[in-house]
């Protein structure tokens, strides 16, 4: 059985992911070690989400509730963090519900910024850290690999990783109407996430040079010396926000990070220069709040001279394939999901019918040697009796797929027991199971 405990942007505070991220590579072989019923483990850990995939001996009595117990031990031993302080601070995904739920992360769709490339990366390289540590499965192979399959067909059939970089892009049209000169104004960029970096790029792209950075996590001076912009700390945070003819918010804050107050605040002797002075430029100022949820307080659009532009008014104005993008990325997801659980229940009654098909075909073999002994020189018995034993097969095979699609692979199994007395083998060999229709 397969299991995820995961903790994300959507569960957890950022100081608690914060915590969960310094150690990660440590949880997993824990976590192989403390519970003799995990088979394999994967952990993925990035600044917005901390999740251990894991893999189940199906027969134990309350695999998932052992898994999720064991998952929580190994955090704590790996981290220093107490059981009690992740209570309520995550989820669990089982059973089929795994790998939709991978597939969508892998996919950008469970991200802060909706599509983002940064994750698909950073799922490829949990996977090679549980290789190297020794901690993955085979079923946890087969999951993670085609998670990456899933996110590159996202990628190439919809317009899901356009989608982030569409809208910086559409908010900047929007706002042309109103700069005459895009080298004359005075920019604060409040985030430093991979929706900064493409806010950034798409403002030079446009002639900014002027760019500050504020970072309400504490992150602007690496980010501003990674780009060769100016990094602003929280003393100054207020006068530059007063003083900046255009602010743009993308950050994950789940409160405001601006509001009338800030700028009020701002506003005092030392705010009134005539350089980069808003009130100096032709548009007033102008806000365009990138966040979700919400990074600007509505109460912005009261000071006089200020303008917001948020993703509400933002989405009214994109294009259609766009708004249709998630929608048809998490259909290409469910759809992989299910193949995914399809090829599984396949393979688990690939032993029982590797079982049958090696029944059926040692009693031919015996019986091809006695019709030899009887005279049947050209083969055509030997033929006959091929052709018999491929059409009495077909229609055990194909009701031991329909079997295992429906969860009851199990039965097919019994029931070869109970007629024929065959053992099943846990262990198939390869090419027997390629030769299996």
């Amino acid at each position: 059985m397969l299991l995820c405990v995961t903790a994300s942007h959507k569960t957890a505070s950022f100081d608690l992911l914060e915590r969960l991220s310094r150690t990660p590579e440590d949880v997993a072989p824990i976590l192989v070690e403390l519970a003799p019923c995990v088979q394999g483990a994967v952990v993925l850990a990035t600044c917005n989400r901390f999740e251990a995939y894991v893999e189940m001996d199906e027969p134990v009595t309350a695999a998932g509730a052992i898994g999720v117990e064991a998952v929580l031990e190994a955090v704590e031993s790996a981290t220093g963090i107490p059981m009690a302080d992740l209570h309520g601070a995550y989820s669990v995904h089982s059973g089929r519900r795994v790998a939709e739920h991978l597939f969508s992360v892998a996919s950008g769709l469970e991200s802060v910024v909706s599509g983002e490339g940064e994750i698909a990366g950073q799922v490829r390289r949990a996977l090679t850290s549980a290789r190297k540590n020794g901690t993955t499965s085979p079923e946890l192979e087969r999951l993670f690999q085609r998670a990456s399959q899933a996110q590159r067909k996202v990628k190439n059939v919809t317009a899901l990783g356009r989608a982030g970089r569409s809208l910086v892009r559409l908010a900047l049209e929007l706002a042309d109407s109103r700069i005459a000169d895009w080298s004359a104004e005075r920019v604060l960029l409040v985030g430093t996430g991979a929706y900064a970096a493409v806010t950034l790029a798409t403002l030079r792209e446009r002639g900014a040079t002027n760019i500050s950075v504020h970072s309400p996590s504490g992150r602007a001076v690496a980010f501003a010396e990674k780009y060769g912009i100016t990094a602003l700390d929280a003393a100054n945070y207020a006068r530059v926000a007063a003083q900046s003819s255009l602010i743009i918010t993308c950050t994950s804050a789940t409160e405001p990070v601006l509001d009338a107050s800030i700028l009020r605040t701002g506003v005092g002797p030392v705010a009134i220069e005539s350089v980069g002075c808003p009130m100096g430029s032709a548009h007033g100022q102008l806000v365009i709040d990138l966040g979700m949820p919400r990074n600007v307080d509505p109460d912005v659009s009261g000071i006089e001279g200020v303008a917001l532009l948020d993703l509400e008014t933002i989405r009214l104005h994109a294009p259609l394939e766009e708004l249709q993008a998630t929608d048809a990325a998490r259909t290409i997801v469910r759809d992989a999901a299910d193949t995914f659980h399809l090829v599984g229940e396949r393979q688990s009654v690939t032993p029982a019918v590797v079982a049958l098909r090696s029944h059926i075909f040692s009693l031919l073999d015996a019986e091809i040697d006695r019709a030899r002994r009887r005279g049947d020189d050209d083969g055509r018995v030997e033929q006959a009796m091929r052709h018999l034993a491929g059409v009495l097969l077909h229609t055990p095979t194909a009701r031991a797929h329909e079997l295992a699609a429906e969860g009851r692979g199990d039965e097919f199994a019994t029931a070869l027991s109970t007629l024929f007395g065959l053992g099943i083998a846990d262990d198939v060999d390869a090419a027997d199971a390629s030769d299996i229709a």
